[in-house]
């Protein structure tokens, strides 16, 4: 990458403003008052409350505790990689333990309706196909691989624990709410830069990849997608493929979300947290996602 960097300083530079653009653009503005927002619900104790009311269909129907399920709903709305974020900040202050963390993150790291709505429909299907469908599917494939994890890799084991101050946590931080707000500020400045430091890596990676490339389309577009989601979907909406092969790739990219989103998602995840689940997980969510679209454009 640094050899191409000096050989082809106008590919690289248009590859990093590229990437730069996603991360100002969109990254920042949607997900940045996320992080600073979450984590100052987490350290003061209500993120937890909020969701405290259902605690038994948490239990009952997901397995979690009302702490996961707040990492699931913002893991829903907020995409890649606030679910795996809010995961290890529950598990570093003590409100989930550590089966819980590492069950959650097989299932709360998803993409954002706001990319999938721009990027995936828009720019990459271009508002052919139907976004009810889309995200039914999308969910239906999601939900099967919680299943499959909570009943299969996770059945002989106590996913929740009323009791978890055994568990090598680090207590929340004391102080007054000014200084939790002036550290949640900070943790998501840090967290943000962090991931803007991917995107940029793996945005110059993809041009590099692009460069060299010689091979057919249909694999340049699975390769660059497998690296990184938006450039796929990209390449893929550029492409000459037929709707049905363009729909399957991008869904099936969507639910995997790509090395750049795995380099993210282990950025963020407490030292003694595992990403062998989540990596795991995607595997099987992508493959889930791949054969109920197949089934969706050859019979429904």
């Amino acid at each position: 990458m640094l050899l191409f960097l000096l050989k082809y300083p106008q590919e690289a530079l248009a590859a990093s403003r590229e990437g730069m653009g996603l991360w100002l653009n969109t990254l920042i503005p949607t997900l940045l008052p996320f992080l600073i927002l979450t984590g100052f619900l987490i350290k003061t104790g209500a993120a937890e409350k909020l969701t405290a009311p259902a605690r038994s269909f948490w239990n009952t129907f997901i397995g979690i505790s009302p702490s996961g399920a707040y990492a699931l709903i913002l893991g829903l709305l907020c995409g890649y990689p606030m679910g795996a974020k809010i995961t290890s900040d529950m598990y570093m202050h003590g409100k989930i333990g550590r089966r819980e963390a590492e069950y959650l993150l097989t299932f709360t790291n998803h993409a954002s309706p706001v990319f999938i709505n721009t990027y995936m429909l828009h720019i990459c299907l271009k508002d052919q196909a139907d976004a009810g469908k889309v995200y039914l599917l999308l969910l239906l494939s999601a939900a099967l691989t919680m299943v499959f994890f909570r009943f299969i890799v996770f059945r002989n084991q106590t996913i929740t624990q009323e009791n978890i101050s055994t568990s090598k946590m680090e207590p929340s931080e004391p102080g007054s709410l000014g200084t939790l707000l002036d550290t949640s500020i900070m943790n998501g400045f840090e967290t943000i830069a962090r991931l803007g430091g991917y995107i940029l890596l793996f945005s110059i990676l993809s041009a590099w990849v692009r460069h060299y490339w010689k091979a057919g389309t249909f694999a340049l577009c699975l390769l660059l997608g497998s690296l990184e989601l938006t450039t796929g979907l990209h390449f893929l909406a550029q492409s000459a493929m037929p709707f049905g092969i363009t729909y399957f790739c991008a869904m099936t990219m969507v639910s995997f979300g790509g090395l750049c989103i795995l380099a993210q998602t282990k950025s963020v995840l407490h030292k003694e947290l595992s990403v062998m689940p989540y990596i795991c997980a995607k595997c099987v969510n992508a493959a889930i996602a791949a054969a109920l679209t197949l089934v969706f454009l050859k019979v429904v």
